[in-house]
């Protein structure tokens, strides 16, 4: 999948310069469909590949060009191309949209090279039409770009992109004229990038995570932090809470507030004030998980562990006595069950 956060970005070319190379190396490589919007550089690298013969279809009197996914599965290429996977196809199509083509085709084994933006991702659409001011229509579910082995960004700068808009090499210059002042102002096009860069983001975070998964490794090779705090029924857990939701939000990072629930917070009073800092964890935007009995500093150290969490906080409410001693002994055993992680003792007001 090359994904881009606009029309023009290169995802089409890059998708062509792809396949090209594949070709090169003795792949068997066909263009499914490719959408050219006249552009004559994507057309002459289309050419170099072999077309699979377009459908033709009349609607409403005209006459319009399909992708035949007949006629790929009957021709069995090991790679097709296939652009603007939130496609809408014409009425009479075998499928209503192309990216249910591209599912036909890939459950046939046949692998698919393919292009989209990042407004078109279904559970996006609310947010770039709060950005732009553009409801999208076309989208394609979140599952079907899920399903994508690999996310490659088409990226070009805001300023470079309305440069090649306004020498007419997106649209006509007549066209580029009301793009540049509506859909392509500098604002949307920046808030778009950004989008689309943290959704590639998370797709190399999550493909991360399932090597280290499939490969039995432990340590964290991540280059995104996790922020957890673990909290507990005290009232100025609500302190540490918002110091790691802080950092969280300075740095980009996930933030999870840890709650181990071993029976002692039984009265009605500690249900309540536990109840009030985990409300108050979810408005800072934490997702707070609830860890079952057992060992609190064992359990911690899993999670840290299974979550590849880089920085964890824990509070220093118990300052003296046996507290204190029960307090130190399960931080050591923490550091000792735990994979490398940074930890913060935040001293909190005693109870």
């Amino acid at each position: 999948m090359f994904l881009g956060y606009a029309p023009g970005v290169g995802k089409t070319y890059n998708m062509l310069s792809e396949a090209i190379r594949r070709y090169s190396r003795g792949e068997d490589v066909v263009v499914g469909v490719v959408e050219t919007h006249g552009r004559r550089p994507i057309g002459e690298l289309a050419a170099k590949l072999e077309q699979v013969p377009k459908r033709r279809l009349e609607y409403r009197g005209a006459m319009f060009e399909e992708m035949d996914v007949d006629a790929i599965l009957t021709r069995k290429p090991k790679v097709v191309l296939v652009d603007e996977l939130a496609h809408t196809n014409i009425e009479g199509s075998k499928h209503p949209k192309r990216y249910q083509d591209v599912i036909e085709i890939l459950d046939a084994k046949i692998d698919v090279l393919s292009t989209m933006n990042v407004q078109h991702i279904e559970s996006l659409t609310p947010t770039v039409e709060r950005i732009t001011g553009v409801h999208v229509r076309e989208t394609v579910p979140d599952w079907v770009v899920q399903r994508a082995e690999e996310i490659v960004m088409a990226d070009l700068t805001a300023q470079a992109l309305q440069t090649r808009m306004m020498r007419g090499d997106i649209y006509p210059l007549d066209r580029a004229e009301r793009a540049l002042a509506n859909f392509f102002r500098p604002g949307n096009l920046i808030a778009l990038r950004e989008l689309a860069l943290r959704q590639v983001a998370q797709v190399v975070d999550k493909t991360l995570e399932s090597h280290l998964q499939k490969e039995h490794l432990e340590q964290n090779l991540g280059v995104r932090e996790r922020i957890a705090v673990c909290t507990s029924s005290n009232p100025v857990a609500q302190y540490m809470i918002a110091r790691g939701a802080r950092m969280a939000q300075a740095v980009d990072a996930e933030f999870y507030v840890v709650y181990v629930d071993i029976g002692a917070d039984s009265r009605d009073a500690d249900r309540r004030t536990l109840a009030e800092n985990i409300r108050f964890a979810e408005t800072l935007g934490a997702t707070v998980v609830r860890l079952q009995g057992g060992n609190v500093a064992q359990r911690v150290a899993e999670f840290v562990r299974e979550k590849h969490i880089t920085q964890v906080f824990f509070g220093r409410s118990a300052t003296k006595g046996l507290r204190r001693y029960f307090y130190l002994s399960a931080i050591h055993r923490f550091l000792r069950d735990a994979p490398p992680v940074d930890v913060h003792i935040v001293t909190q007001e005693p109870e």
